[in-house]
């Protein structure tokens, strides 16, 4: 049962490091992906900000974004440096700015290019390389699309492909329209997992509850997929992420209780300070973990409008949960 089992995906703006951290103080064996990095500025720019970790994220992958073979190789080689468990190439994000620079979805219709990258990467590192796509993007026959792709960068030696499964429309559809107006074809996924049973295969797209998740890991006509990844659920209601480890990896919770998940924070968050990152940074991430609850408006409240000011510290985290705590206990909650 390895760390594709479940993993949460790569989310632009949103799985930076703080977020990671938090992730993984609810779940032990949840892989962490960074958000997408550009090869380029992984070789140029100020590599501790942009993919520096905490080792207490492991494991964690990191997603490059690019289309140069020898540029990917050597962000790669620095990746693994770095310490990641994994280096995953982006071929599914489907903004304007990867469509400029030639990456992401758009390279669903350069197979023999993804295959070149990956092989390049591969002989570059010793770790885990994967690629993260889609089924096809415009007009591609996604049975043709995606086997095609899935040949070439098995051809290449990738160690696994997690497949959002829809297409992306490069033409007609904003990012955000991308995740949601294409339909879903979860078949084709197993579809590829039954013709290349071999290949670690992961799952990903639309996928909202553990439930769900666990019934997409079963057998189906035979096929099992290896793993799921959710992204904006796990994202928007981090809560999800504390049953992981028992539904999913037979393991217990890391987390009794939704205040035990803020608390374990506080020394990150007190060395974080004293580092000059500021509050914000931190609990922007935590804004979703009362979701349900008797006090979520006011936890999300106070931290909205009082960890941005400048010299916000711990004591801002510590009222928030006294506001939940509070609303509890007037509805006759536990605290």
């Amino acid at each position: 049962m390895g760390p594709w089992r479940f993993s949460v995906a790569p989310m632009m703006d949103w799985t930076d490091r703080h977020c990671r951290f938090f992730h993984r103080g609810l779940t032990r064996h949840a892989l962490l992906y960074t958000e997408m990095v550009t090869a380029n500025a992984v070789i140029h720019g100020d590599r501790e900000r942009l993919i520096g970790f905490d080792p207490a994220e492991h494991p964690v992958a990191l997603q490059l974004g690019g289309s140069d073979p020898r540029a990917l190789a050597e962000a790669a080689r620095i990746g693994q440096g770095f310490g990641y468990d994994e280096i995953n190439l982006n071929v599914g994000c489907p903004s304007d700015r990867v469509q400029g620079g030639s990456f992401g979805a758009c390279l669903m219709a350069e197979p023999a290019l993804v295959g070149d990258c990956i092989a390049a990467m591969k002989a570059a590192v010793a770790v885990p390389v994967t690629v993260k796509c889609r089924i096809g993007i415009d007009d591609q026959d996604p049975e043709v699309a995606l086997d095609t792709l899935a040949d070439a960068v098995v051809a290449a030696g990738a160690d696994a492909i997690i497949v959002h499964a829809r297409k992306a429309w490069l033409k007609g559809l904003s990012p955000r329209e991308n995740r949601e107006i294409p339909p879903l074809d979860y078949g084709r996924v197993f579809r590829l997992k039954a013709r290349l049973p071999h290949v670690r295969v992961a799952i990903n797209g639309g996928i909202s509850t553990l439930e769900q998740a666990r019934d997409l890991l079963a057998p189906r006509d035979g096929v099992v997929l290896d793993g799921v990844m959710l992204g904006r659920a796990a994202y928007q209601d981090p809560w999800l992420l504390a049953s992981v480890d028992p539904v999913l990896f037979g393991q217990a919770s890391p987390v009794d209780c939704l205040h035990d998940a803020v608390e374990r924070l506080y020394p990150y968050v007190e060395a974080a300070l004293g580092r000059g990152i500021r509050l914000s940074s931190i609990t922007r991430h935590t804004l979703g973990l009362f979701q349900g609850v008797p006090g979520a408006r006011a936890f999300r409240r106070h931290l909205s409008v009082e960890a941005p000011r400048p010299g916000a510290g711990i004591e801002v985290i510590r009222a928030a949960l006294a506001l939940v705590r509070r609303e509890q206990r007037t509805a006759g909650l536990a605290a």
